[in-house]
C-alpha cells in the first residue's frame, strides 16, 4: 500500500521534480532566472549585440546559482563569440574563465583546463592571466597539496586586486582539497576565511556556514553542527530568506535524527513543511514529507505515513496554485523558446547580411580589378603612344641629317673641283668633327645649353668655310645663363641657321652678318636668330619649285618636332619667322622652357 501510494505522489510530482526550486527567489516570489531571460529576449529584439552578451553572461550566472551548469555554460558560449567579434579582451578573458569553473563543477576537466588556457592567454592583466594559468595547472596535478599551492598564489593575487568574491571561491575550492586530503580542520578554516571575505554578501555567508556544519557533523560533532546549523536558520529568517530558511532546517532535522533527538526532528520537519506549504514551495514541501514517511514508516506507522501522503495530496492543488516559482519556471521555459528563435533569426539576418557583403566584396573587387585592367591597358596604351610620338621626334631629327650631309658633301665636290685640295681637307675635318657630336646626340631630345653652343659653332664655322664671302656670324649668350645647367632642344635651332644662311645671306653680293643671341625672358630661354641677307619675300622670288618644297618641309619638321615635345615634355616651345629691324633680313625667335639638368 505504502509503495503504491509513493508510486502515485510520484507521478503526480514528476513535471515538479524536473523543475529544480531556484535558490535565489527573491520576497516577492519572481526568479531571477526568468527575469534575466526576459531582459535578454528583449535586447534580442533591438538587435544589440553588446547588451545581448552582457545578458547572456547575467543569465549564465543564475543559473549557475541554481545549480544548472548544463544550461549557463551554453548561454557563456553563445556571449563569447560576440565578445571575440567586438575584440573586448577583457570580456572574453572572465567569459572564458567563467566557462572553465563551470566546465570544472561538471567534472569535465579536460575541457576546463583548455579554457583556463585560453582565458590566461587572452587577460590583459598580468595577475588574471597567472590566476588562469595556476588553475590550468591545479587540474592537470592530482596531488592535493600542489593543487592547495596554485590556490594559494591565486588568493594572493586576487586579495592584492581587490577580488573578493573571486578570494572567497577559491578559500572554498581550497577547502574541498583540504577534505579530500581529510584535513577537515584546515577545510573549515578556509571556509571561515571565505566567510570573512564575504560579509558583503549574507546568502553566500550561509551557505558558506552550512558547508562548515557539514564537516562537523562528518567528524559526528554533532552539538557543533546542530548549534552552526540552529545560527544559520536564525540568520535566514532575518534576511527573509525561506530557501535557505527551509534547506537549514531539513539539514538541522537531520541532525536531530543522527543526535537520535527523534521528538525535535518530527517538530521541525512538520514546521518545514507547512513554511513551505505557506509559501508555495512544492519540492520542499515533498522532501519534508518524504523524510517524515520514511521515519514513520521505519517505525512500522505506516497508517501515520498514509497521513502525511493524504494530506500532501489533499493540500497540492493549493500549493501548486501558490508556487510562483512553477509559474517562473514556465514563463522561463516559454521565453527560452522565444529566444532561440530570436538566435535563429539573427543567425539567419547575419548570413543574409554575410551573404550580401561577400556579393557586395566580388562585385567591388571586380569593378576594381576591371579598373586595375583598364588602367594597366590604359598606360600600355599611353606608353606605346609615347614611344611612338619619341620615334616619331627622332625620326623628325634625323630627316633633318640627309640634306645637310647631301648639302656639305656637294661643298666638298665644289673645293675638289677647283682644285682646293687644302680648303677640301679642312673642310672635311670641320665637317667630320661635327657630324661625330650630332651623332653621338642625335638619340637625345634635350642636350645641354654648351653642347648645342658647340655645335652651333662648329656648325657656322662649318658654313663659314664654304661662304667665307658672304657672312660673318657673332653668338651672344647672357652671362646669367648657366649653359652646362640648361638643356635646350636637340637641333631645333640649326634649321633656322641653315635658312639664314642659304635663303638669305648667300643672295647678297656683299658680305651680310647672322647674329644668335641667347637670353632670359619671362622665365622662358629667348633665342634670336637674326641675319640681314635678301630678305624673305625675295628669298620665295628666287627659289625653284623644288627649294620650295624643300622649305615647306623643313619648317613642317621644325613644327612637328615642337608638338611633339611639348606633348610629351610639357613644354612652352614656340616659334615666329618676321622680317629684320630694318625691314631687310630676316628675325626668326624661338623660346625654350628654362629646363635643368635634375642635381
Amino acid at each position: 500500500m505504502y509503495n503504491r501510494l509513493k508510486i502515485i505522489l510520484f507521478a503526480l510530482l514528476f513535471p515538479l521534480v524536473m523543475v529544480a526550486q531556484d535558490t535565489t527567489k527573491t520576497k516577492l516570489g519572481k526568479t531571477s532566472v526568468s527575469k534575466k531571460a526576459i531582459e535578454l529576449k528583449e535586447t534580442l529584439s533591438e538587435s544589440n549585440p553588446t547588451a545581448t552578451a552582457d545578458k547572456y553572461v547575467e543569465l549564465a550566472n543564475e543559473l549557475d546559482k541554481k545549480g544548472d551548469y548544463a544550461k549557463a555554460e551554453d548561454y557563456l558560449k553563445r556571449a563569447l563569440p560576440i565578445y571575440q567579434k567586438q575584440k573586448n579582451k577583457d570580456k572574453i578573458a572572465s567569459t572564458t574563465r567563467s566557462i572553465a569553473q563551470i566546465q570544472e563543477r561538471q567534472n569535465k576537466v579536460k575541457e576546463a583546463i583548455v579554457s583556463y588556457q585560453s582565458a590566461s592567454e587572452e587577460a590583459v592583466e598580468v595577475g588574471y592571466s597567472r590566476v588562469n594559468s595556476n588553475d590550468a595547472s591545479r587540474l592537470q596535478n592530482t596531488n592535493p597539496r600542489v593543487q592547495a599551492d596554485y590556490l594559494d598564489s591565486n588568493i594572493k593575487i586576487l586579495e592584492k586586486e581587490g577580488k573578493k568574491e573571486e578570494a572567497a571561491e577559491v578559500y572554498k575550492q581550497k577547502a574541498e582539497v583540504d577534505l579530500k586530503s581529510e584535513n577537515k580542520g584546515m577545510a573549515i578554516e578556509n571556509y571561515e576565511k571565505a566567510i570573512a571575505v564575504s560579509k558583503d554578501k549574507p546568502e553566500e555567508v550561509l551557505k558558506l556556514k552550512s558547508e562548515i556544519s557539514k564537516v562537523y557533523a562528518s567528524e559526528n560533532n554533532l552539538d557543533k553542527a546542530i548549534e552552526i546549523t540552529k545560527s544559520t536558520i536564525t540568520e535566514a529568517e532575518k534576511l527573509g530568506s525561506v530557501s535557505q530558511q527551509i534547506e537549514q532546517q531539513q539539514t538541522l532535522a537531520g541532525l536531530y535524527f543522527k543526535n537520535e533527538n527523534q521528538d525535535d526532528a518530527i517538530v521541525l520537519l512538520e514546521e518545514t513543511y507547512n513554511l513551505a506549504l505557506k509559501n508555495g514551495r512544492t519540492f520542499d514541501a515533498k522532501k519534508a514529507m518524504l523524510a517524515l514517511s520514511d521515519y514513520y514508516r521505519q517505525q512500522g506507522n505506516q497508517t501515520k505515513a498514509i497521513e502525511l501522503y493524504d494530506k500532501f495530496l489533499n493540500d497540492f492543488d493549493r500549493m501548486v496554485q501558490a508556487d510562483s516559482s512553477l509559474v517562473d519556471s514556465k514563463i522561463f521555459q516559454v521565453t527560452e523558446e522565444k529566444i532561440k528563435q530570436l538566435e535563429k533569426e539573427r543567425a539567419l539576418k547575419d548570413e543574409l547580411i554575410t551573404k550580401k557583403n561577400k556579393f557586395n566584396y566580388v562585385l567591388i573587387g571586380s569593378v576594381i580589378l576591371m579598373l586595375i585592367l583598364l588602367g594597366l591597358i590604359a598606360k600600355a596604351l599611353f606608353s606605346i603612344k609615347t614611344k611612338n610620338k619619341k620615334i616619331a621626334l627622332q625620326s623628325l631629327r634625323r630627316e633633318m641629317n640627309p640634306h645637310f650631309i647631301f648639302n656639305s658633301l656637294n661643298s666638298v665636290n665644289q673645293f675638289i673641283a677647283q682644285n682646293n685640295e687644302l680648303e677640301a681637307n679642312k673642310y672635311l675635318t670641320s665637317y667630320s668633327n661635327l657630324m661625330r657630336n650630332m651623332m653621338e646626340t642625335s638619340n637625345k631630345d634635350f642636350i645641354s645649353l654648351y653642347s648645342e653652343l658647340e655645335q652651333i659653332k662648329k656648325y657656322l664655322d662649318l658654313e663659314h668655310l664654304r661662304f667665307q664671302d658672304k657672312f660673318v656670324y657673332e653668338i651672344v649668350v647672357d652671362e646669367k645663363l648657366d649653359s652646362d645647367a640648361i638643356l635646350v632642344p636637340n637641333m631645333l635651332i640649326q634649321p633656322h641657321l641653315e635658312n639664314a644662311i642659304w635663303h638669305g645671306l648667300r643672295y647678297r653680293e656683299t658680305i651680310g652678318k647672322l647674329k644668335v643671341t641667347f637670353a632670359e625672358e619671362n622665365q622662358l630661354i629667348k633665342v634670336s636668330i637674326e641675319d640681314d641677307g635678301i630678305g624673305v619675300e625675295k628669298s620665295r622670288e628666287l627659289k625653284t619649285q623644288n627649294q620650295k618644297v624643300h622649305e615647306s618641309r623643313g619648317l613642317n619638321n621644325v613644327e612637328e618636332r615642337i608638338n611633339l615635345l611639348n606633348d610629351l615634355y610639357h613644354q612652352q616651345i614656340s616659334y615666329t619667322i618676321s622680317s629684320g629691324t630694318d625691314g631687310n633680313g630676316t628675325l626668326v625667335t624661338l623660346y625654350f622652357s628654362k629646363t635643368t639638368k635634375p642635381a
